[in-house]
């Protein structure tokens, strides 16, 4: 860090510093800034619908709820070896080849579709290419978590930590308003059917495509990597326990928390898209004086729904940090836990009504006013020059066991049977899993209201 950055951190924290930053072209924010931007844009407005792509392509509830689970494996196992790489041949490679393999996974679920009639086991081979697709698709994604935790741990004062976090989460997230509303203009030309969905998706990957090649091409050739420092190799399990052991007894009560309710969302996340488009298949007509009569397919209006679930995060996050420093942080986590856990009850049984589905996705962009000050929460009682490792441990231990929530939410959706005898144990029921999903959570934000600790900075 330099000596100017370290002098920042008595200074107060402004939430819309990341955006100065790029504006005054400090050259290593720019780019990666702009990489950032480029694969959270691309895998954004790809992720979000890939269940729909999915059951186009013929998987059912069961498979995709084993997609998520596969991408929650992803997401505890690639942040260690993914430092481990990063230490060993420098951030710029590091980079370089984390951004190919998340384009090279882009451009494996857009050839999905070829292999769609080719058989691979009890389902085809365009289903196990988006698996695998997911492998690389995420790779840019998990890079540098720890680290961008301690950097802001570093550069602000202890009582201004969820502001500090706001700033990163406003640059970060405005991708994730941008990308949903590239994915409803594309759906918009087509209608709902299987055929449609193919080809409006691969549409959307294109693009994903293009974004992942420039982003890769300027941290490459653009990324400064005179400070890159060689690190050791990684020193294995007993780094990883050592670690565990040494995580503030003060994160327990919220791991648990937080653990309940990203389990219980985890069960229905990927299906949030299916409800939309095929259980209430609701769309929206707009009548345009100048146009006339906007159609927008179910698929098109569930990208404007994210559009407007993100633009209310954005609205709230930077409001929620400043309010957390006056009341704390655990009331401003705690509002966002319960709307993580009521949200799947009330959208399952949402009446079939744009206007309806608009106003819980608003109030599903609340749940983001929580995130600035539950990642301050999490990297408040690090001691100084151990934030990355508490942030990584407190993920990799939250991960691995979310890890089988979209699988069980899937079962349950899809429902199965004795493999013996061939009766039905569990008839299939979109409403239970959605109604288990909420009951777990909830228990997760009463668990942290009743046990959960302050950070002393914010008494």
């Amino acid at each position: 860090m330099s000596l100017e950055q370290g002098d920042s951190r008595n200074e107060e924290a402004d939430p819309l510093d990341a955006f100065r930053q790029f504006f005054a072209l400090e050259r290593d924010v720019i780019v990666l800034s702009a990489a950032m931007f480029a694969f959270s844009l691309g895998f954004q407005m790809t992720n979000r619908y890939m269940a729909e792509y999915m059951s186009a392509l013929g998987a059912t509830a069961i498979v995709i709820g084993l997609f998520g689970t596969f991408g929650n494996v992803i997401s505890a196992l690639y942040p260690y070896p993914g430092g481990a790489v990063s230490d060993r041949i420098g951030s710029r490679y590091a980079l370089t080849a984390f951004g190919l393999c998340s384009t090279l996974g882009f451009g494996i679920w857009l050839a999905a579709p070829l292999f769609a009639d080719v058989s691979a086991g009890p389902t085809s081979l365009a289903i196990v290419a988006v698996f695998v697709g997911l492998i690389l698709a995420q790779a840019w994604k998990s890079f540098g978590l720890g680290a961008t935790y301690a950097i802001v741990k570093q550069a602000v004062p202890p009582s201004q930590l969820a502001a500090g976090f706001a700033s990163t989460e406003t640059f970060r997230r405005t991708a994730f308003l941008v990308g949903p509303l590239i994915a409803a203009v594309l759906f918009f030309p087509f209608g709902s059917g299987d055929a449609d969905v193919r080809i409006a998706f691969q549409l959307i990957l294109i693009v994903a495509l293009v974004f992942g090649v420039l982003g890769t091409l300027v941290q490459h050739f653009l990324y400064e990597a005179a400070e890159d420092s060689f690190g050791k190799e990684f020193e294995g399990v007993s780094q990883v326990l050592t670690d565990l052991r040494a995580m503030p007894d003060e994160l327990r009560p919220l791991l648990i928390g937080d653990t309940l309710v990203r389990f219980s969302n985890g069960m229905v996340y990927v299906f949030f898209v299916i409800v939309v488009t095929r259980f209430l298949g609701v769309g929206l007509s707009l009548s345009m004086p100048a146009v006339g009569t906007v159609d927008l397919s179910p698929q098109s209006y569930f990208g404007m729904l994210l559009v407007l679930e993100m633009l209310v995060a954005l609205l709230v996050m930077i409001p929620a940090s400043k309010a957390a420093e006056r009341v704390g942080l655990k009331p401003v986590v705690a509002l966002g836990f319960a709307v993580y856990a009521i949200f799947p009850i009330l959208l399952i049984n949402a009446p079939e009504s744009a206007a309806a589905l608009a106003v819980l996705f608003a109030f599903s962009g609340l749940r983001f006013a929580g995130l600035p000050a539950h990642k301050a929460l999490i990297v408040g009682p690090a001691k100084q020059g151990a934030g990355g490792r508490v942030t990584g441990t407190y993920y990799l231990l939250r991960n691995l066991i979310v890890i089988p929530s979209a699988a069980l939410g899937g079962l349950i959706w899809e429902g199965f049977s004795n493999p013996l005898t061939g009766e039905a144990v569990l008839a299939g029921s979109p409403a239970l899993a959605f109604a288990i999903a909420t009951v777990i959570g909830l228990i997760g934000t009463a668990y942290f209201l009743l046990f959960g600790e302050e950070f002393e900075a914010y008494r």
